[in-house]
C-alpha cells in the first residue's frame, strides 16, 4: 500500500482538498481497492484547527514521510502569512525533483511560488497577480488560466475549483478507469444523474 501524504496545518482550508481525500479513502469504483493509504502529516505531532474548525491530529511529522505515493498541499491563511510553512514547500520541491508528484491548491501555490517550483512548469492558482506578489516567483510565462493543471508531476488547483482539482489526483494516480473518472467528475461537477447511472 502507497501512502499519499496531506500536509494539514493551522488554518487549513478544509473543503479545498475534501473531495479528493474522501474519495481516495473510500474505495468504491477504484481500479485497484487498497492500493492507497492516506497519511496526515503537519510540522510537529502536535493537532491543528482547520480554516472550517475541525480539530486534527496529524499521523506523521514531515520529518518521517517515506516513499510517497504524492504530496498534497491544501491552502490556508498561513501561507499569506509568513514562512512558517515554508519547509512544506522545500519538501514539495524536493519531492518534485526526485518525480514524486505534488498537488497544491490556493495559498499553497503561493509557497511553491516563493520556492521556486513555478518557474519552469505550468500551473495555475486563484489569480496570476496573486502568484507575481509572492518574492521569488518567475513563472509568470507558464501561468494557465484553468481550474486545475497537471504539468508531469506537478498538479496545481484554483480554490474555488476543487472537483477539478480532485479529478487531477485522481487521473495522476491512476485511480479510476477513464470512464469512471469522467463519471465521477460530472456528477459532482454538474450533478448529472445520468453519471451516478454510470457508476452503478
Amino acid at each position: 500500500m502507497r501512502q499519499i501524504y496531506h500536509a494539514i496545518y493551522e488554518t487549513m482550508a478544509d473543503w479545498e482538498t475534501g473531495f479528493a481525500t474522501a474519495h481516495i479513502r473510500n474505495g468504491e469504483y477504484h481500479k485497484e481497492p487498497g492500493r492507497y493509504e492516506l497519511v496526515t502529516v503537519g510540522l510537529t505531532a502536535e493537532p491543528v484547527v482547520s480554516m472550517g474548525g475541525l480539530r486534527i491530529t496529524p499521523d506523521v511529522t514531515l520529518e518521517a514521510i517515506e516513499d510517497p505515493a504524492m504530496l498534497i498541499l491544501p491552502g490556508a491563511a498561513l501561507w499569506d502569512a509568513g514562512d512558517e510553512l515554508a519547509p512544506f514547500a522545500i519538501k514539495a520541491r524536493d519531492l518534485l525533483e526526485a518525480g514524486v508528484p505534488v498537488a497544491a491548491i490556493c495559498g499553497a501555490t503561493a509557497g511553491l511560488a516563493r520556492a521556486g517550483v513555478f518557474d519552469t512548469r505550468k500551473h495555475t492558482s486563484a489569480a496570476l497577480p496573486y502568484l507575481q506578489m509572492q518574492q521569488g516567483y518567475g513563472g509568470a510565462g507558464c501561468y494557465v488560466e484553468a481550474p486545475a493543471v497537471t504539468d508531469s508531476n506537478l498538479i496545481t488547483g484554483n480554490p474555488v475549483k476543487p472537483v477539478e482539482f480532485a479529478r487531477e489526483i485522481f487521473a495522476r494516480l491512476d485511480l479510476y478507469e477513464p470512464a469512471i473518472l469522467d463519471a465521477w467528475y460530472r456528477l459532482f461537477a454538474f450533478g448529472d444523474a445520468s453519471a451516478f447511472e454510470a457508476l452503478q
